[in-house]
């Protein structure tokens, strides 16, 4: 007896599992953003020294999406699976008894570039999905991705004030870790995605990424509409905090920080898109995305003062997003089994340079015109996402040289990587 989603050879459970795996590995980026203050005070350092802490989540988080996730296409899942969750965790206990902030910092960058194992989960999902159920499994995996993401601050808040140190989030989160050790290998499949494919060696799997970029028309739309919908998440999130202290709203830290609740129904409806892309397309959900992020920016700019409009807004902007994502990740992961890890590096990568790129733009937006600056960039981000499938389709209608088609005989060990019938 298997699950709805996946195929009837899948383990009982799967979906379930993956989810709560990719909760728990991916909160272990974010946790430690509420906790700077308490680590620089536990240091005696300043609070922008400690903000080295999370600028390190994000530089090891990148080099991993880059050197680790593409392993997936060619290693073991179940032996891959274990070795990352294993250095996650003795690094995660080595940021809880480190001795300096360059220590911690040190293992932060470690924990977070083994910690991709989310983007390792969702190929392999989308590999053991039912026909025709790809969307469902990633839209389920896809919640517990974006859930652990927006809880892990608001739990390593509290874990942090109960037990009186900013230690015990890292020590909680290790043993979280460790605990998936017993049982995600489990369902992992126990070989590589595809048995045929030819072992490519490491640096020869990397030298294959950018022609992904070049051969593959789905993959270049995805992540041009995963870019501009993730800066303008990154955005809004990154100059909320400022917007909410600021006169005449001026919250407190306390309840700013629990302002990110806020976001859980949206991210949790945006479970269903997965269902919708299976039925209608990925197209169709990416415009029903776009729309309601569109939605959410209108809504900070006319009503960025009246907290009933934000809260409104981050639920659309939030299932916009997520809905945006797992539509994306469905359309790239038809492509076959062996290169699929591969083009979610590409993808995710795309995303994560749209995001780091939106926070800056809205950081030089708010300083300059305040927060109606920040709508209208956002909102201008959103209407470049709209334009990205008319481009597209034009670009399909009259390909450039050697440029967008897929086609769908070449050999897999081609030294730029083969198209697809995507």
């Amino acid at each position: 007896m298997t699950t709805a989603a996946t195929r009837p050879d899948v383990k009982r459970g799967t979906i379930p599992v993956f989810a709560t795996a990719t909760a728990i590995t991916v909160s272990n980026i974010y946790f430690t953003q509420p906790l700077l203050e308490q680590i620089a005070r536990g240091f005696g350092i300043s609070t922008s020294a400690a903000g080295l802490v999370t600028t390190a989540a994000q530089i090891g988080y990148a080099l991993g999406i880059v050197a680790i996730v593409p392993l997936a296409d060619r290693a073991r899942l179940r032996r891959l699976s274990s070795v990352l969750l294993a250095v996650t965790s003795a690094a995660l206990l080595a940021g809880a008894f480190a001795p300096s902030v360059a220590l911690l910092g040190m293992a932060t960058l470690v924990l977070s570039a083994s910690t991709v194992l989310p983007q390792v989960i969702m190929p392999t999902v989308a590999s053991m999905a039912a026909p025709g159920r790809a969307g469902r499994a990633l839209g389920a995996v896809g919640t517990g991705l974006t859930m652990g993401a927006l809880l892990s601050r608001t739990a390593s808040g509290l874990i942090t004030e109960a037990a009186g140190t900013w230690r015990a989030g890292y020590l909680v989160a290790a043993l979280a870790t460790a605990a998936l050790l017993l049982v995600l290998p489990r369902y992992m499949p126990p070989g590589r995605p595809s048995e045929s494919a030819p072992a490519d060696g490491y640096f020869r799997l990397l030298a294959s990424l950018p022609g992904l970029l070049v051969r593959h028309a789905p993959l270049r739309l995805s992540a041009a509409l995963g870019a501009t919908v993730f800066a303008a998440f990154s955005a809004f999130w990154s100059t909320l905090a400022f917007h909410l202290a600021a006169p005449p709203i001026g919250l407190g830290p306390a309840v700013i920080g629990l302002f990110g609740l806020f976001s859980v129904p949206g991210a949790l409806a945006a479970r269903y898109s997965g269902r919708l892309a299976d039925r209608w397309g990925p197209d169709a959900v990416n415009a029903l995305a776009v729309a309601s992020a569109l939605l959410a920016f209108a809504l900070f700019g006319l009503a960025g003062q009246s907290l009933v409009a934000l809260a409104v807004g981050c639920n659309l902007l939030g299932y916009g997003t997520t809905s945006g994502q797992i539509a994306n990740q469905a359309r790239i992961f038809t492509a076959r089994p062996e290169l699929r890890a591969r083009m979610n590096t590409v993808y995710m990568f795309a995303v994560f340079a749209g995001g780091a790129a939106g926070a800056a733009v809205a950081g030089v937006l708010f300083s300059a015109f305040g927060w109606h600056g920040v709508a209208a960039g956002g909102g201008a981000l959103l209407l470049l996402a709209g334009l990205a499938p008319a481009g597209h389709a034009v670009r399909g209608r009259h390909p450039g040289r050697g440029a967008t088609t897929e086609a769908p005989h070449e050999h897999a060990h081609d030294a730029a990587v083969p198209a697809d019938r995507a």
